[in-house]
């Protein structure tokens, strides 16, 4: 889950609301993006593995909520081999793109956000390591099977991380209070750029270039806010998670 401090809450999202909201772009991405079916199942479900850790979320050593990049490399390893297999019987083309998906949060994206880490993948490496290896030795098969070219299989690739990153920047950013973010490189009129956001009041942003169909273009994120508080144990924590009420925030783009 993606938890931001506000002064005096937590605001928390759950990986598969963020997944939902990523799926929500690509149904209003311009051009349309191709296979469409199968990227907006990818961009809708690319977060399946976490609804598993997301029924009994933890407190971190501080008494904090959990944050996703916090969450111990073995468990993520596990649940995350889960969605792909899931994702994939569902879907072999998104499956596949789910696996380069998996893989990357271990190598920076492939090289597209190296600043990114897991905050204990340094004590796991053979672990990591291993789920690398095994995800990237099926890439020839599947690959060869969808007849997915080189070319076609990095765009996508790049639109995933464009459309996961763009989700987390309202999922975890002070988005009412003016967070500014740079998102690439992605593939945007026959060239890779970077997507520049820009705040233009609570909730409202604006984005350069524009890759929605229309401007404005709304989406919805669903959110929880908990006071904050010292809880005695993940349990105290789960259950005012759980019964706090879900609060869906509009979102809106629009063109420079």
């Amino acid at each position: 889950m993606f938890v931001l401090e506000q002064r005096d809450t937590w605001q928390i999202v759950l990986q598969t609301d963020h997944a939902d909201l990523a799926g929500q772009f690509v149904r209003s991405w311009e051009p349309r993006p191709e296979p469409f079916a199968s990227l907006e199942i990818l961009a809708r479900r690319h977060d399946d593995g976490w609804a598993v850790w997301e029924r009994a979320p933890r407190l971190d050593a501080e008494g904090r909520p959990q944050n996703f990049l916090d969450v111990p490399v073995p468990v993520h390893l596990a649940f995350y081999r889960a969605g792909i297999a899931a994702v994939t019987d569902h879907d072999r083309y998104a499956g596949l793109m789910l696996a380069m998906h998996g893989t990357g949060i271990y190598s920076g994206r492939y090289g597209t956000q190296p600043e990114l880490r897991l905050t204990f993948a340094d004590q796991a490496q053979e672990l990591v390591t291993a789920f690398v290896d095994e995800q990237e030795q099926g890439y020839e098969g599947r690959i060869a099977e969808l007849g997915v070219s080189e070319r076609e299989r990095w765009r996508n690739y790049k639109l995933l991380q464009v459309w996961d990153r763009l989700a987390i920047y309202f999922s975890s950013s002070d988005v009412e209070n003016g967070a500014r973010a740079s998102i690439g490189p992605f593939p945007h009129s026959g060239a890779d750029t970077t997507l520049e956001i820009q705040p233009d009041g609570p909730w409202r942003v604006v984005l350069d270039p524009f890759p929605f169909g229309s401007s404005p273009a709304s989406f919805t994120l669903q959110r929880r806010l908990l006071p904050k508080r010292a809880w005695s144990d993940d349990d105290a924590f789960r259950a005012e998670f759980f019964a706090t009420p879900v609060e869906p925030v509009t979102i809106v783009t629009e063109r420079v």
